[in-house]
């Protein structure tokens, strides 16, 4: 693919994703000038807004990775990272995961979150799920918000690793203190092309990119930084059937056994 190809591309989603959110973060800085002086809430006010047709698309051009990667492995209590709208929690099977838990700090995602959740048999009301304002890299919240260390059987990160703040860091600290010993790390996300002219090009937009997506990077190598983590007893890394190397938005998918001691 050429200059064009990706500019238009990016462009393109750029400019979707402004006409859907222009107005309502418009609505909301009107109503609390304030917002003004607070980017990241703006970021987040926008990123609601925009994930509402994203995060439906997405789903759906990933829904046969997810299918073969996350019922057969979750279980227990499953963390889902950066819940998004809730999503993750259509793939899971209630007669296996005995509590959801969605991680997901833009509070404006959360009714969104008890929606899905709702669809599949799990409620805050009858404790089986729980949505917890946090980022990935607040480990301290999470760990006592669950009631201690090593509670989780299951992690799940779709398309989220790409937004995390010091993202190395994160993961290592939720697989240490946040997964059980022999629990599942399971994910998918789109990360740093192995091919230099696109990871040119995922390098040459991710400054604009991440500006409007709520920090969302294109240049993320996060399956490697997974493959580093010295904690699995076992785990493998793959290449969704028929993606095209040459997009911008290049995926891996893993599953990763901590070891037990």
């Amino acid at each position: 693919m050429g200059f064009s190809t990706y500019f238009d591309l990016i462009v393109g989603q750029l400019w979707f994703s402004l006409r859907i959110a222009f107005f309502p973060t418009l609505k909301a800085i009107c109503k609390s000038p304030s917002l003004l002086l607070r980017p990241r809430d703006i970021s987040r006010i926008v990123m609601a807004q925009v994930w509402k047709p994203f995060g439906n698309g997405l789903d759906e051009n990933g829904r046969s990775v997810k299918q073969s990667l996350i019922p057969p492995n979750a279980r227990g209590v499953v963390l889902d990272i950066g819940a998004g709208h809730g999503h993750t929690a259509l793939y899971l099977d209630p007669a296996k995961v005995t509590k959801y838990v969605a991680l997901e700090p833009n509070q404006l995602m959360h009714p969104e979150i008890r929606s899905r959740a709702a669809t599949r048999g799990f409620s805050e009301a009858s404790g089986n799920c729980l949505i917890l304002p946090y980022g990935a890299e607040e480990t301290a919240l999470i760990t006592s918000a669950l009631g201690g260390l090593h509670q989780v059987d299951t992690l799940i990160s779709v398309l989220t690793i790409c937004s995390i703040p010091d993202p190395e860091r994160s993961l290592a600290a939720l697989v240490d203190e946040v997964l059980k010993p022999g629990g599942t790390f399971v994910f998918y996300e789109h990360v740093l092309s192995h091919r230099a002219d696109v990871a040119w090009w995922q390098r040459f937009w991710t400054p604009v990119w991440k500006l409007e997506f709520d920090g969302c990077r294109l240049d993320r190598p996060t399956h490697k930084w997974v493959q580093n983590l010295d904690a699995w007893e076992e785990g493998s890394v793959w290449t969704p059937e028929d993606e095209n190397e040459e997009q911008l938005f290049w995926h891996q998918a893993g599953r990763f056994i901590k070891k037990t001691a």
